[in-house]
């Protein structure tokens, strides 16, 4: 079916975040990728360090069919910068990938099956 990379940010590394309630749904994103049998790669980074690098590293880690930007990174006005930059290194590095958006950690899956099927 083709795998799939999701990029957002790293509930971990964010001040001011409690970022349990995150990491459940990223678990529970995860394992809906399983149950479908897609394999799923996630890249998580954080806004203060060096994500482009990041991002950089894990598009060129596999082919991908499909590339999910996130929506922490998407809807945040604050990080537009990195919003454009990430779409742009989807396309500079993963060409042939479709770009998709979840709502949540949690349909990440079902994000990436509108571009998989």
């Amino acid at each position: 079916m083709g795998r799939v990379l999701a990029i957002g940010l790293d509930p971990a590394r964010l001040v001011g975040w409690d970022p349990e309630p995150v990491r459940a749904a990223l678990v529970r994103g995860q394992a809906r990728f399983e149950e479908l049998g897609i394999e799923a790669d996630m890249c998580l980074v954080a806004p203060d360090d060096d994500p482009e690098a990041d991002i950089v590293a894990a598009l060129n880690g596999n082919d991908y069919a499909c590339v999910i930007v996130g929506g922490g990174i998407r809807k945040y006005e604050p990080l537009l910068w990195l919003f454009e930059n990430t779409v742009n290194l989807v396309r500079q590095h993963a060409p042939d990938a479709a770009i998709a958006f979840n709502s949540t950690p949690e349909d990440m899956a079902d994000a990436a099956l509108r571009w998989l099927r």
